[in-house]
């Protein structure tokens, strides 16, 4: 018996990370006809803006049990336990990237094996394709909280590697198509766009933006304003902090997920968070991504704000050091590893007495920080001013420039002599 005939015939039952779409549905009936094992579906509702419980319909419907479908609402964790420690270190990949596919992937591979446990499954399946990081940052979940499960990749198993295959199997098998992937006349239609959603970002990648010298088309873009056609008068708003997470937004205490909601309506409206970059994907190629984080973005320039008064010089320096690793963990799926463990508990003592209140005027995609006020604030206005002052002897500068340049002095004086 090959390989692959034994890991069939070791799975049983298996939980699948399932959107009710085009690609899942029919990963859902094939794991039934290839692996004739029990399917589990878990339908992850991350903020996506997309209603999820059809997609429990769509699973009853291809005859799975019902006690068999998940359907959870996570927002609030996906932002409290993911996203704020993700902010607490001003995360940032390759410059432009605030992570938004990345950071939902290690809290889905989570509940799946959450479920599996729950539901005695052996295995757990995903719909990210060979090529891309996604199977990569669900694995590696996968096996960190569970190293004996069986993982199911489709994608590196089937042959229907194009999407007019897989719409003629489900065709084939009945199974239900979406109309928005078949034209008026049930032939296949190419969507113009790859796209993922949760509530703190959606991504654009495929086609049209294959080509990373192409501009692309206004009509992309779904949740933000373009820029020049946001309001033409500025919107001030207040951010309060409190141990280095938001908590409030004018005065009015909020949640963290109805945090990132509200910041995502501001941003929204004055065209906030746009990017368009090239990065570079932990599989070895480049890739053109396109990506809307409104609500992130503002919270990014709010954080550093109130950071610039309450962090020690020292300890931001390193945080800004830091970060590129952290971000490149996180990028690269390493969400549950030690060494991102190590450095979140580095970043969050940081953060004791990261609190007070930022302001914040939005325009045209645009966010500038107008004020930022805390009672932990290190800013000392009597040793900073420019005005007379009985804090701050200045003579004392000059014994501390000798020191720091006696290295360079004296090395000088060697140099010179050759």
């Amino acid at each position: 018996m090959s390989k692959k005939d034994a890991k069939k015939d070791s799975v049983k039952k298996v939980v699948l990370a399932y959107s009710g779409g085009l690609d899942t549905s029919i990963i859902l009936k094939w794991l039934q006809d290839e692996y004739k094992a029990e399917v589990i579906t878990f339908t992850a509702d991350l903020g996506q803006g997309e209603e999820v419980e059809p997609a429990r319909q769509k699973a009853l419907a291809m005859g799975i049990k019902p006690e068999n479908i998940f359907v959870l609402d996570i927002k609030e964790e996906f932002v409290r336990d993911f996203v704020f420690p993700m902010f607490r270190a001003n995360t940032v990949y390759e410059g432009e990237y605030l992570l938004g596919t990345s950071i939902a992937r290690p809290l889905i591979a989570k509940k799946q094996i959450e479920i599996a446990n729950q539901m005695g499954a052996d295995a757990v399946s995903h719909g990210a394709t060979g090529k891309g990081n996604d199977q990569v940052r669900f694995e590696l979940g996968y096996l960190a909280l569970k190293p004996d499960i069986t993982v199911i990749a489709p994608w590196r198993e089937w042959e229907l590697n194009s999407r007019e295959k897989l719409l003629a199997y489900a065709k084939e098998h009945e199974i239900e198509i979406a109309q928005k992937h078949v034209d008026e006349n049930g032939n296949p239609k190419i969507s113009p766009y790859s796209m993922d959603a949760n509530l703190l970002h959606i991504s654009y990648e495929g086609l049209l933006l294959e080509d990373p010298n192409a501009e692309p088309e206004e009509g992309m873009w779904l949740w933000t304003n373009s820029p020049q056609n946001a309001p033409d008068e500025p919107e001030y708003i207040t951010i309060s902090y409190k141990e280095g997470d938001p908590i409030a937004i004018n005065g009015e205490a909020m949640s963290p997920a109805t945090i990132l909601e509200t910041l995502n309506q501001y941003g929204n409206k004055h065209g906030i968070g746009r990017v368009d970059i090239v990065e570079n994907r932990y599989v070895g190629m480049k890739a053109r991504g396109c990506y809307e984080t409104p609500g992130g973005t503002i919270m990014l320039k709010a954080h550093r704000a109130i950071e610039s008064i309450c962090l020690d010089r020292e300890a931001a320096h390193l945080k800004d050091e830091l970060m590129p690793r952290y971000a490149k963990l996180i990028y690269q799926g390493y969400w549950w590893s030690p060494e991102r463990q190590m450095l979140q508990a580095a970043i969050d003592a940081t953060q004791k007495f990261v609190e007070g209140d930022v302001k914040l005027k939005l325009y045209k995609g645009n966010v500038m920080i107008v004020g930022r006020t805390s009672p932990m604030s290190l800013f000392s206005v009597a040793h900073s001013t420019f005005e007379e002052d009985e804090v701050y002897n200045q003579s004392d500068a000059e014994g501390f420039i000798k020191l720091n340049a006696l290295r360079m002095m004296i090395a000088g004086d060697v140099h010179n002599k050759r």
